[in-house]
C-alpha cells in the first residue's frame, strides 16, 4: 500500500476525517478502536439509514412485539395489521424508562412502570395519572417512531427524515431476500425458533467483514471445515490449490456482499448433506409452488450467503443480526432459517445445522470470537494501516455493476468501506 509512518502519526484526531481513514485497498485501524468513530456511526449508519429490525412471522398477531435495537437505540417492533408493523423506541418520554423488559410478548397498550404514562401502540401518549398537573404538550411526548418499510417479510427501520426508498437500498442484495424466502414452498420464512446471542469483544465492523471473507475458512475454521467434508463429502470446503476453489465473492454495491456456494453443488439438496430423496414431500411441495425445472434450480443453487448492510447477515441456514454495544463489543445474534409449509423435518435439520456452525458449543462462532478479540487486543498497540489489496487485479464488474473476484478475495470487504466511505463523505 506504500503507506508511511507520517501517514499515521498525521491522524490526530480520525473522527474529524474519516474518509481520510479509507483507501481504494486499506484502512486505518482507528475505525475499529477509536469510540468517537463508533459514536458518529450509530448516529450516521444506524440513525439515517435502512436496518433490519426483525421478520413479521415474529409477530404473528396484532399487539404482538418483539424488543430490539436499532444501534444503541432500545426499539419495539409491534404487528399493527395484516402486513405492517411499527417500530418505537423503547424508552418512556417522561424519564427515560425502559417500557418493556421481555424480549417477546403481547399488548394492548404500552404502560410505563415508572409513573403509569400509557402508549397506544403507534406510539402516542394517551393517559397520564393525575393529569390535571400538566399543560397540553401535544405530540410532543409521543414515542419516537421509526419509519418502516417492509420486503418478503423482512421489516427494516429508520429515524432518516428523507430516507431513500427502501428497494433502492437493498439495490442488487434484494435477491438474497427472495432466495431464502423462496426455499419455502409458500415463499415465507417462519422465525420461531428463538434467537442465540453471543458477545463479541470486537467492533461490529469486525464482524461484518468476516462474515464474507473466503480467506480465513482453511486456516481458522480448519477442524469443522475436515469434519463437514468427510460427513458429507463436500467437495468444496477445503482445498489447498487456489485455483481449484470453485466458490467466488460477490461485491453487490450499497455496502452489500455475498460469497456465492451455488455454482459447487452439482444436484438438488446437496448444500443440505443430503439427497433429495431423503426428503420426498419437501421436494413435491416446492414442485407443486415453483413447477419442477425452477423448484430444481432453487434446491440446487440452495440458500444465500449474503451480508445486507448495515446488519443482517443471512447466513444459509441461519439468520444473523448484529447489533454494536461499543467500540470494542457486539452482539452476534442468530435464529434457524425454518421454511413456512416445509415438512417439520427439513426445519429440524435446519435448526440442528445453525446450532453445528452457530450454536453456544458449536465452531464457527468459537472460532471467530477468538480472532476477533485477538485483533481488537492488538490493535491498541499502536494505530497504523490495515491492508484490503488481496485480488485488486483480478476483480470482474458486470453489467448491473456488482464486482465478483476469487473467493480468496478481499472484495467484499473493499465495497463495504467503499461505501462506509460515501456515508460520511
Amino acid at each position: 500500500m506504500n503507506y508511511t509512518t507520517n501517514d499515521i502519526s498525521a491522524i490526530s484526531n480520525p473522527a474529524a476525517d474519516i474518509p481520510g481513514l479509507i483507501k481504494d485497498n486499506g484502512i486505518h485501524s482507528s475505525l475499529y478502536t477509536d469510540p468517537n468513530i463508533f459514536a458518529l456511526e450509530m448516529d450516521k449508519i444506524f440513525q439515517e439509514c435502512w436496518v433490519f429490525v426483525g421478520h413479521l412471522s415474529e409477530v404473528p398477531k396484532r399487539g404482538d412485539y418483539i424488543r430490539r435495537h436499532i444501534g444503541c437505540e432500545p426499539v419495539l417492533m409491534f404487528r399493527t395489521g395484516d402486513a405492517t408493523a411499527t417500530v418505537l423506541t423503547n424508552r418512556c418520554t417522561h424519564r427515560g424508562n425502559l417500557l418493556c423488559q421481555e424480549e417477546k410478548g403481547r399488548r394492548r397498550a404500552i404502560t410505563c412502570q415508572y409513573h403509569g404514562w400509557v402508549f397506544n401502540l403507534d406510539g402516542d401518549l394517551v393517559d397520564r395519572p393525575f393529569s390535571g398537573g400538566y399543560c397540553d404538550k401535544g405530540g410532543e411526548l409521543d414515542l419516537r417512531k421509526a419509519k418502516v418499510a417492509i420486503y418478503r417479510g423482512f421489516v427494516f427501520a429508520t429515524f432518516a427524515k428523507n430516507p431513500v426508498s427502501l428497494e433502492d437500498h437493498l439495490g442488487n442484495g434484494r435477491h438474497a431476500l427472495d432466495r431464502a424466502s423462496n426455499l419455502s414452498p409458500e415463499g415465507e420464512l417462519d422465525l420461531f425458533g428463538g434467537w442465540t446471542k453471543h458477545i463479541f469483544n470486537s467492533n461490529w465492523k469486525m464482524l461484518v467483514e468476516n462474515n464474507t471473507d473466503g480467506y480465513h475458512v482453511n486456516h481458522v475454521h480448519d477442524s469443522f471445515a475436515r469434519g463437514i467434508q468427510v460427513q458429507y463429502k463436500y467437495e468444496n470446503v477445503l482445498k489447498s490449490e487456489e485455483d481449484k476453489l470453485e466458490a467466488f465473492v460477490r461485491d453487490m454495491g450499497d455496502g452489500h456482499a455475498e460469497i456465492e456456494y451455488g455454482q459447487t453443488y452439482s444436484k438438488p439438496l446437496f448444500w443440505f448433506g443430503v439427497e433429495a430423496d431423503r426428503f420426498p414431500d419437501y421436494v413435491s411441495s416446492m414442485e407443486a409452488a415453483y413447477g419442477k425445472d425452477e423448484a430444481n434450480d432453487i434446491l440446487t443453487k440452495g440458500p444465500p450467503h449474503t451480508y445486507i448492510f448495515p446488519n443482517l447477515f443471512i447466513a444459509e441456514v441461519s439468520m444473523v443480526v448484529i447489533q454494536p454495544i461499543s467500540a470494542g463489543k457486539s452482539i452476534n445474534w442468530n435464529t434457524p432459517l425454518y421454511l413456512k409449509g416445509a415438512p417439520d423435518a427439513v426445519n429440524r435439520r435446519m435448526l440442528r445445522q445453525g446450532e453445528a456452525a452457530l450454536g453456544p458449543s458449536a465452531f464457527l462462532l468459537a472460532d471467530d470470537a477468538v480472532i476477533g478479540d485477538r485483533q481488537w487486543r492488538a490493535l491498541h498497540g499502536s494505530p497504523g494501516w490495515l491492508d484490503l489489496s488481496r485480488g485488486e487485479s483480478r476483480e470482474t464488474v458486470a453489467a448491473d455493476g456488482t464486482i465478483t473476484s476469487h473467493y480468496s478475495d478481499e472484495t467484499p470487504n473493499r465495497g463495504f468501506w467503499r461505501h462506509y466511505r460515501t456515508l460520511f463523505s
